[in-house]
């Protein structure tokens, strides 16, 4: 009997701590609203399933408890109880994976009018690098990768020449206009995440990985590492600055070009 009422317990307790709980996500910032019901769809079905599973194992510990003079019927099968189970558990998978696989879809999708953005991480911070006036990205190698070069630009690449370099400083974003981030890791595994805009993905050494996602609300946005990169790994922190195109453009104007960063700095000698 106690144990019955303990597995009853376990269900309310967490229904309602559920409902309770003072955790809950930021503000979505981005388009990616489908992440946030495509997780809700699945939260609720697993949630019905616990519930019912475990309200199910109450009842039968108190309807087959223990009682002197009682002996079970030993019945083997049920078919039609698998039946029942089997299309079950087919209909809740399929209802989990469909609106998944619809949002994946979507987010591998790119639109061919976004702005490209890559994103390198290297222990512990992140540094950004945009097209230039010819609207295409440099090639990169990590052997070209220096003090002087730390994105590892590509220095005979004439298409590298004019991209705007970002490093030490936040990355902006045009307000309402779609984005594709392509994301590189320079030394270990790293993920460039922002709670608001929902997606995130893998920076892999050696790979470029990709998502994109359309900035809706303007303001300043943490960035956060969402694989454990090492030590430092909570210190690997970051902003991203959503704002009207005019600020966008005002700001990338100020930015240097690879070609700029690289030019020597001439000093002039004291008498």
């Amino acid at each position: 009997m106690g144990i019955a009422v303990v597995l009853a317990l376990i269900v309310i307790g967490s229904v309602v701590f559920h409902f309770l709980s003072p955790w809950w996500w930021t503000p979505i910032a981005s388009n990616w609203g489908y992440i946030d019901d495509t997780i809700i769809i699945t939260f609720w079905i697993t949630g019905v399933v616990f519930a019912a599973v475990v309200l199910f194992m109450a009842y039968c510990v108190l309807r087959f408890r223990h009682r002197e003079g009682s002996r079970a019927a030993y019945e083997p099968e049920n078919k039609r109880l698998e039946w029942w189970l089997a299309i079950g558990t087919g209909v809740g998978v399929a209802a989990m994976l469909a609106p998944g696989l619809v949002v994946w879809h979507q987010f591998i999708t790119v639109p061919k009018d976004a702005t490209v953005v890559e994103v390198v991480g290297q222990q512990w911070q992140w540094a950004y690098r945009l097209p230039g006036a010819d609207g295409r990205l440099g090639a990169s190698d990590i052997a070209h990768v220096s003090p002087e070069n730390p994105l590892g630009v590509d220095p005979k690449d004439p298409h590298g020449q004019d991209d705007v370099v970002i490093q030490g400083d936040n990355l902006h974003l045009p307000l309402g206009k779609p984005v594709k981030m392509l994301l590189r890791a320079i030394d270990v595994l790293h993920n460039f995440y922002v709670p608001e805009f929902r997606a995130k993905m893998d920076m892999i050494p050696g790979s470029v990985t990709y998502y994109w996602f359309t900035p809706t609300l303007a303001g300043t946005f943490d960035v956060l590492c969402a694989e454990l990169c090492g030590t430092g790994h909570t210190f690997m922190r970051g902003n991203v600055v959503v704002e009207p195109d005019g600020s966008y453009q005002a700001w990338l104007q100020q930015q240097k070009t690879f070609a700029q960063l690289q030019a020597p700095v001439r000093t002039q000698a004291k008498n």
